[in-house]
């Protein structure tokens, strides 16, 4: 598996909306999964300048992570993003093939459309069992069990 920086850059702003207050509230009322209960909107100059990613790429990740579902923009001087759905709702998966298509390529192609024959049939199989390998850790750890883990981390590091 290749994280490209675009993959990487999306998963940083995914988890800089959800830890900056960027969740939609539900409509059963709950707080979007926050621990906080925030809700405010990011901007993207804002996730671009925290994350040191280039203004001009972010606003195409942006569009691809709305176009996708999992963010919502919101126009004008009091405008920006906000995650679709709880964080605790969006794995890292989600977020991945958003923005890169499949998790696992061979020469620039889906695993599963990988084909050999002769010596070489039983690669496909390898390559599959790879994505699927890949797909039960992204696909199982979502937005929330990265800020949890952050927030550990820092709870535990002793203050000097």
């Amino acid at each position: 598996m290749y994280i490209s920086a675009r993959s990487d850059y999306a998963l940083r702003a995914m988890l800089a909306v959800a830890a900056g207050g960027g969740e939609t509230p539900r409509p059963d009322g709950g707080d979007g999964g926050r621990p906080d209960g925030g809700g405010e909107l990011v901007k993207a100059a804002s996730l671009a300048q925290a994350q040191g990613i280039p203004l001009s790429f972010l606003q195409g990740i942006l569009l691809d992570l709305r176009r996708a579902g999992l963010l919502h923009s919101h126009r004008g001087t009091e405008g920006g993003y906000a995650l679709t759905r709880p964080a605790s709702e969006i794995s890292v998966g989600d977020v991945l093939r958003a923005v890169a298509g499949s998790l696992t390529t061979v020469r620039g192609l889906p695993a599963e459309d990988a084909g050999y024959h002769g010596v070489a049939a039983g690669l496909r199989d390898v390559w599959l069992a790879v994505d699927g390998a890949i797909a039960v850790v992204v696909d199982r750890t979502t937005l929330t069990d990265l800020l949890t883990r952050q927030e550990q981390e820092q709870e535990q590091t002793p203050a000097r």
